[in-house]
């Protein structure tokens, strides 16, 4: 099987609306088992598509009447990605990040990397807030990112909201890795070179993005800007992929509760400092207790 044709493959699934990442993963493991060539793929009819790959109707049918268009699409698109270092990871692939499958039931089935990799094997850790937050927790945000910065980790960050530009800006300070979590394609977030720094106040340190210090990472194809619940999907890969989760803020029935419970349940440490209301709950579930300049938790 072609290498280029089962990229061409995956992008083509991933561009088709209705097919989700998930269902991407699982129909290409049996896609193996078969042992079909993507071409042959692209001639299946709709009844094999539900009844082999367990697609459901709508989206066989919408596969089928849409295949040629995507194939094409696929291959326009990939041919673009080659030239400027992006890569394509699904949850059928060797090198898939282990690192998501331990905490998240459901993680996205294709990944997009952008970036040096290597980041993804070091001690990462996060530094998560609920929006809505004092600036007092604006500014724990800060420390706690500096503190773990200063210590040799890797930040694991998300994109577009004050929280997460508040912890991204200050790796920079110290010319310091990051691993950017995206809610979009690349090109909407980094221009059409993908040079472009997606935080304007990070520009002080360093105009343009760098591939070969920092690395970006999305479930959204590369020109697409729109992904169905994709600042919950952002967050999830941002609390999967870190290997400590600090916590500035939490709203409690909110979002970022909800990734604090899952992690803990998982298995991760966690920490939180005392700008998190009613933090004597969660040290109570087995989360420590940031003391920022200290290298001590709770």
């Amino acid at each position: 099987m072609s290498a280029n044709d089962r990229n061409t493959l995956v992008l083509a699934l991933a561009l088709t609306p209705g097919i989700g990442s998930k269902t991407i993963a699982k129909s290409l493991v049996r896609h193996d088992l078969y042992r079909r060539t993507p071409r042959e793929f692209l001639t299946l009819p709709e009844e094999v598509l539900v009844e082999e790959y367990r697609l459901k109707k709508g989206q066989a049918a919408r596969w089928v009447a849409e295949r040629t268009e995507r194939w094409s699409e696929a291959e326009r698109v990939r041919e673009e990605l080659v030239g400027k270092g992006v890569r394509v990871v699904t949850a059928a692939d060797d090198h898939y990040p282990t690192l998501l499958e331990g905490m998240d039931s459901d993680p996205p089935g294709v990944l997009f990397y952008y970036g040096n990799e290597r980041l993804l094997n070091t001690s990462t850790f996060t530094v998560l807030a609920s929006r809505g937050g004092s600036e007092e927790s604006m500014q724990q945000i800060e420390r706690m990112t500096e503190d773990g910065v200063l210590a040799g980790e890797t930040l694991v960050i998300g994109h577009d909201t004050p929280e997460y530009q508040r912890a991204a800006v200050v790796p920079l300070r110290w010319g310091a890795p990051r691993i950017l979590v995206f809610d979009t394609g690349f090109i909407h977030a980094l221009g059409e070179d993908l040079t472009e720094e997606p935080f304007r106040a990070a520009r002080l340190w360093r105009y343009s993005f760098d591939p070969r210090t920092d690395l970006v990472v999305s479930a959204v194809p590369p020109d697409r800007v729109f992904h169905l619940n994709g600042n919950k999907v952002r967050d999830r890969l941002v609390a999967g992929l870190s290997r400590r989760l600090d916590f500035a803020y939490l709203a409690p029935g909110r979002n970022m509760e909800r990734v604090l419970i899952s992690a803990l349940r998982a298995g991760r440490p966690v920490r939180v400092a005392e700008t998190v209301p009613n933090y004597d709950a969660y040290l109570a579930q087995g989360a420590g207790l940031v003391f920022v300049g200290d290298e001590k938790t709770g």
